[in-house]
């Protein structure tokens, strides 16, 4: 979600093991603490276990805002250990841990819960671990941008409530394995909520449980692998309405939960669904989670990419909150939060990053994905305007990867810088049918799985046949846009690259007089008289570079 997005806003309007160099200090120049490592890297205590399945089993009580009851974990040994890592952040208590029906000890560093197992934990053996919690969890203040829970008030009085917590951890409300590279392969949501309230989580509805105390549990189930942060709870006294699409893999089905007072407007506006499924299912392949369905959910802040369960609060309003970005136009045409949160079922939820140091990996794409889904509907010049307009957001502040090891993002230009990044790669590879069927093979190679910036870099440049490990370090790891320089001598244009990234090179169209003509700028200077002499000449306005004429030197 644009939980970063906000900053800009506010300024400008399988498992494979790996191991990563620890960062010593945010950009801040701010050490990192104990409390970060042990969040955000692959733990001794970690590594030895993978997930396999959660039973989240809770009530909340809107009244005292209290969640409690249990988690479950199953897991399969896949190396040596006899302590085991959970993680869960204060207010919340862990109750108990408990194995084979007996309860075991702990000891605890900050959010961190070190557990001794009593049993053997024999390799390929599959294990299983109940840990009893509660606790008031922490209330957002400034959703889904701060971590936390939201409790709100529907026009009648009636509990609205809903999580948002990428980036501050799953474990703000429930105790798990709270790190991105481990997912269970499936996962039961069972929620206790008063009635007339319902719940609505990811995946299918597999059961309603009714109480004799006036109360009701949701019982849903998660077919396939999923993020911590992408586990959601959705309370409210809810209409629900859906459809059904037919996509490249058959029937799936679109189910909507709003407000009963939003009903008709929720009708018109959600129109937008069925119209992302045609545009992404062409340019990313089918839609990842045909068993678990698609859900759109209202909730009282803006939204947030929950896997199958993706949630609203947009204001049934085009644009973002009423604005549009690029200042085109165009932005007006979609519901910026439908369209962009959506595009998460692909970069987020079906590939994901591994460490949050690569979010671009689930940003960039998605922001991309908005231009792709203008570019279907309205025409590729639609696209391009609206990602050419978008860059007045963009800061170059830092680089968009953050530091590893640490549950520390990179800049916020991971979302409209680097969806320029990827148009300049699309420009560059010159071929939108290639292009295709490379963003359709990323989501089909990478299915379900969690991945490394280094992964996804390089199955481009296999899938490209391109050179392009200098223009990753430079445009991923820098803050710096390539500079085209270039000045006239005579007949001669004389021109290069001046870039931050070693080896930097990547051939560029300039625009003379309506008439296009390819260059292939390095980091030496080179001469052409292709070009007019002294008359103006643009740079392909779809690749994201700075221009800069400059004096020639005196001999």
């Amino acid at each position: 979600m644009n939980f970063i997005l906000a900053g800009i806003l506010a300024t400008s309007t399988a498992l494979i093991f790996f191991s990563v160099p620890e960062a010593t200090a945010r950009q801040s120049g701010v050490p990192y603490s104990r409390q970060d490592s042990l969040r955000g890297s692959i733990t001794p205590e970690r590594e030895w276990w993978d997930l396999t399945f959660y039973h989240l089993d809770i009530e909340v009580n809107p009244k005292r805002k209290t969640i409690s009851g249990k988690n479950t974990v199953h897991y399969k040994v896949i190396g040596q250990g006899q302590t085991l890592q959970i993680d869960l952040q204060e207010p919340m208590e862990i109750i108990a841990f408990r194995q084979g029906g007996k309860e075991l000890s702990h000891e605890r560093e900050g959010n961190a819960y070190f557990v001794n197992l009593d049993a053997p934990q024999q390799t390929g053996t599959m294990q299983r671990l109940e840990i009893a919690f509660e606790g008031e969890p922490r209330v957002s203040y400034n959703p889904p941008w701060s971590g936390g829970l939201t409790w709100e008030k529907d026009q009648k009085g009636k509990p609205f409530i809903a999580n948002a917590n990428q980036g501050d951890g799953a474990s703000l409300w429930w105790p798990c394995k709270d790190h991105m590279y481990d997912e269970p392969d499936s996962m039961l949501i069972s929620v206790k909520v008063p009635d007339p309230l319902m719940n609505v989580s990811n995946g299918r509805l597999r059961e309603i449980e009714k109480h004799d105390d006036g109360k009701t549990t949701y019982h849903w189930f998660v077919g396939s692998p999923i993020a911590n942060y992408g586990v959601n709870i959705s309370i409210a006294d809810y209409a629900h309405f859906s459809e059904e699409y037919l996509g490249e893999n058959g029937i799936l089905t679109l189910d909507y939960y709003v407000l009963k007072e939003n009903l008709a407007k929720a009708k018109v506006q959600f129109r937008d669904v069925p119209r992302l499924m045609r545009a992404f299912e062409y340019w990313f392949g089918p839609y990842p989670f045909y068993k678990d369905g698609f859900k759109l959910i209202e909730v009282p802040y803006l939204g947030m990419e929950h896997q199958s369960a993706v949630t609203y609060g947009n204001g049934y309003q085009q644009g973002y909150k009423g604005k549009d970005f690029s200042e085109t136009g165009w932005g007006m045409t979609f519901d910026y939060i439908i369209i962009h949160e959506a595009a998460h079922e692909w970069f987020a939820n079906n590939i994901t990053y591994r460490d949050i140091a690569d979010m671009w990996i689930h940003e960039s794409f998605t922001t991309y994905a908005e231009s792709l889904f203008l570019d279907y509907h309205y025409g590729v010049n639609a696209g391009n305007a609206y990602l050419q307009g978008a860059r007045q957001v963009i800061k170059n502040d830092i680089p968009i990867i953050g530091d590893y090891g640490v549950n520390q993002r990179g800049s916020g230009d991971m979302y409209f810088k680097g969806a320029n990044i990827l148009h300049t790669l699309r420009q560059w590879i010159a071929d939108d049918d290639k292009w295709r069927k490379i963003l359709r093979k990323m989501n089909e190679t990478f299915y379900h799985k969690t991945v490394t910036s280094q992964e996804i870099e390089s199955f481009l440049i296999q899938e490209t046949g391109l050179p392009l490990r200098s223009f990753f370090d430079q445009y991923l790891r820098t803050a710096e846009v390539p500079i085209f320089e270039y000045y006239w001598k005579g007949k001669q244009l004389y021109y290069r690259w001046q870039a931050a990234a070693e080896g930097f090179s990547m051939p560029l169209k300039v625009i003379q007089q309506d008439k296009t003509h390819l260059l292939d700028p390095t980091a030496e200077w080179k001469s052409t008289d292709i070009l007019i002499p002294n008359e103006p000449i643009f740079a392909d306005p779809n690749v994201y570079v700075f221009p800069r004429p400059i004096q020639p030197p005196t001999e």
